[in-house]
């Protein structure tokens, strides 16, 4: 998965949603984040670390569709 709409498609969640949560334009709820945290196989608790949010924003995803 690499493209905003892979992420939206496996979080079962609207696209242009996941662009605003990355541009931190949206507050998502514990829903929300436990969908995205299955769709990256990742445990809802990294969402969460410290160290991570403490980098800084996350380098947002490419844009455009998957080549076919």
């Amino acid at each position: 998965m690499g493209h905003r709409s892979d992420l939206a498609v496996d979080a079962k969640i609207d696209r242009a949603y996941v662009s605003r949560l990355e541009r931190a334009l949206e507050n998502p709820s514990v829903a929300v984040l436990e969908r995205l945290a299955d769709a990256l196989d990742a445990d809802i608790r990294e969402l969460f670390d410290k160290e991570r949010v403490a980098k800084g924003p996350v380098k947002t995803l490419p844009g455009g569709r998957r080549p076919r």
